[in-house]
């Protein structure tokens, strides 16, 4: 474990709270209270928070992967079924070896001049003194890169808009309160909207629409819209496989969205709050620094599962049906231990925000690598932050504004200012 926080990690923390108090602020006192316990029931809800019960819950127990509450089965709700989320078997294996195909090393780098020219652009106001906002940044970030990894024409910042709002009424929908019914009103429109942004160019919008594939409003939800790279055909076979890929697309661009957009503007909070830009500047440190700083903002703290079959976990005993809360950022030691690259945490606990054994997230290389180039280009500047509100109605905890301004502005081509 690394040393006791020092004044600008204790700040750091205190800032990044604000993401969990401000919009969720009943679930994260009662999932702080609880965190002491590796692992504890409530009723018919297994919560898990420690480090190896966590690991054990993604790879030895049988989780049903469409239930409800569950992120698979959120995704069937909205895309009428066949999203990587909610698969089971063969098929589930074959979307993830197809996905982690688009985002190994190859794919990585080929995507890599995509973000980094939205960097280059809207840093650029840092070097003459001005602020930026972190959060539209990582939106145009987040969606440039599902454009050029789907291959479609829509506009990034559409792109990023209708993934935000199809997670955010997906999560409404499973939290008590008046708001379920909206969130369930609103939840085909929002489908549809992506399936559109999400079509390839050349397919017609309703040519693949597959049975049982509408949006609750009667729409085409997210599997009859998008497309895919499927070939055309008349059949059934034809139309459920292009629902299905239709759906995986539309599911990874909603998961590629809402954690870049969660991740990069709390990581850099933490590097201007805790001083950490001299071990983002050097590249030696960088690698390690990117891991710590994901494992602290763990962009999805909370994951729901189902169990499929009893098994034990740490001593407790769970049933077929119980509803698991595993919470990674208690896995991850991100309350308790900030992130220094000198002394990191161990790599297989830092890595578990990725999840385990196959239930590990195919977008771990892709979230490394663009957290690495966005500290690459703001450590120059030394930023801090200048404004901070969180997002009560996003998704996954984050801000709706993170502003920063250079404390050091970076020199021109020969010493001087470039402004």
């Amino acid at each position: 474990m690394n040393a006791v926080p020092n004044t600008g990690a204790r700040a750091a923390r205190r800032r990044d709270r604000r993401v969990y108090t401000r919009s969720r602020p009943l679930l994260f006192a009662l999932l702080a209270a609880a965190r002491r316990r590796p692992v504890l029931r409530l009723g018919g809800t297994v919560l898990v928070n420690g480090t190896e019960p966590y690991r054990h819950a993604l790879t030895r127990i049988p989780l049903d992967r469409a239930a409800e509450g569950t992120t698979g089965g959120a995704a069937r709700e909205l895309s009428g079924g066949g999203s990587l989320f909610d698969e089971e078997g063969t098929g589930h294996r074959e979307a993830r070896r197809a996905v982690a195909l688009d985002l190994g090393a190859a794919g990585v780098e080929r995507l890599r001049p995509v973000w980094r020219a939205v960097l280059d652009r809207r840093l650029a106001p840092l070097a003459c003194g001005g602020s930026v906002d972190l959060v539209p940044l990582a939106r145009e970030l987040a969606g440039a890169t599902v454009r050029a990894l789907l291959d479609v024409t829509a506009d990034p910042a559409d792109l990023s808009d209708a993934a935000a709002e199809v997670a955010a009424v997906a999560v409404r929908g499973h939290l008590p309160g008046p708001g379920r019914s909206r969130a369930a009103r609103a939840a085909g429109p929002a489908a549809a909207r992506l399936a559109a942004l999400l079509r390839p160019a050349g397919h017609d919008l309703d040519e693949h629409v597959p049975d049982g594939a509408a949006g609750r409003d009667g729409s085409g939800g997210v599997a009859g819209g998008a497309g895919g790279h499927v070939g055309r055909g008349t059949g059934g076979d034809a139309e459920r496989g292009a629902g299905r890929d239709a759906a995986r697309r539309a599911m990874l661009a909603v998961a590629a969205v809402n954690t870049t957009v969660a991740a990069l503007p709390r990581a850099a909070a933490w590097c201007a709050d805790a001083g950490l830009w001299e071990q983002a500047a050097d590249s030696r440190s960088r690698a390690a620094l990117v891991d710590e700083l994901l494992r602290v903002v763990a962009p999805s703290p909370l994951l729901p599962r189902v169990a499929a079959a009893d098994a034990d976990l740490d001593g407790c005993p769970v049933r077929a049906g119980d509803r698991l809360i595993l919470v990674a950022r208690h896995a991850v030691h991100a309350d308790d231990t900030p992130p220094d690259a000198r002394c990191p945490v161990a790599p297989a606990v830092a890595r578990l925000v990725f999840g385990a054994g196959p239930h590990t997230c195919p977008g771990a290389r892709l979230a490394r690598a663009q957290l690495a180039d966005t500290l690459a280009a703001l450590a120059p500047f030394r930023p801090s932050v200048v404004t901070a509100r969180t997002d009560r109605r996003a998704a996954l905890p984050g801000w709706r504004t993170l502003t920063v301004r250079a404390t050091v502005p970076a020199p021109g081509p020969y010493g001087g200012s470039p402004c």
